[in-house]
């Protein structure tokens, strides 16, 4: 059963006396972390299925809940290293825009937001050192078995242009986007100076149609251009970040892993002087 055909059996008030913050909360316990259903006092547990009568479901609850995301994480990330086992990587490297080792280490070089990255077929390393969340790994080996494609002509598009990206655009710009604009909100020189250190190109500004406006290298074959508004307070005006794709970035990576780039990006650029 999924949380939400399970919030059916709730009260759906968030009256809080089951100990989670919200009916939803709860059902996500319930279903994906094990927590005992009788927990709350308006569930009648006589109406559900066998599947909560059992004695060894667990009891982590939203914890629980995050150790399966973990899991399935890691079970991801064993997919896709297996998946790039077979890639001959001197033959690969070119169409991603990597370098290769050699066949003694044989791995691909490249950097990753500013960060140096060595991937052979044993792990990855960034920085010399191995990487902890196992979404980088998912992302880095995704890039690779992605197989990339033609130079990036910088024919620029906003991820609302790319095909299924609905509902990844209010992503994007809740982590990304307003998180970038809301911490350099009137520190332009302070966000060019930190963007150097990701690697970023400052772009020539004309007609100042921005504040300011980047080029970053995310990964060998995916640049991002950057636009930054900074706020203008007699017209009311918030300041403002808009991230531009080329238009046949998703012959590198698919939605979902664009999105993750940029929210990494914006944690890097802001934790980089917090």
């Amino acid at each position: 059963m999924q949380p939400l055909e399970f919030i059916k059996y709730t009260p759906r008030t968030n009256c809080g006396e089951c100990g989670y913050a919200a009916c939803l909360a709860f059902a996500a316990a319930v279903t994906k972390g094990g927590e005992g259903p009788e927990k709350c006092p308006y569930v009648d547990v006589s109406q559900l299925g066998d599947e909560f009568a059992s004695e060894d479901r667990g009891s982590d609850g939203l914890e629980g809940v995050g150790k399966l995301l973990d899991e399935k994480d890691l079970a991801l990330v064993a997919y896709l290293k297996k998946k790039t086992s077979n890639i001959d990587f001197g033959e690969a490297a070119e169409a991603i825009g990597c370098h290769w080792s050699g066949p003694e280490k044989d791995s691909l070089l490249f950097q990753f937001l500013g960060t140096d990255v060595e991937l052979s077929h044993d792990g990855i390393l960034i920085n010399g050192e191995e990487v902890e969340d196992p979404r980088d790994q998912i992302l880095l080996y995704n890039y690779v078995h992605f197989g990339g494609g033609r130079v990036p002509q910088q024919d620029w598009i906003g991820m609302e242009s790319l095909p299924n990206s609905i509902s990844k655009v209010r992503t994007l710009r809740v982590y990304c986007e307003e998180r970038i604009a809301s911490y350099f909100t009137g520190k332009t020189g302070l966000l060019i100076d930190s963007a150097l250190e990701l690697g970023a190109v400052v772009q020539d500004n004309p007609e100042q149609i921005c504040s300011a406006a980047f080029l970053l290298p995310a990964l060998p074959r995916l640049p991002l251009f950057v636009l930054f508004w900074d706020e203008e307070k007699e017209d009311g005006f918030p300041a403002k970040v808009k991230i531009l794709f080329d238009k046949d970035v998703n012959d590198f990576l698919d939605i979902e892993s664009l999105v993750f780039v940029c929210e990494r990006m914006a944690e890097r650029w802001v934790g980089m002087i917090t």
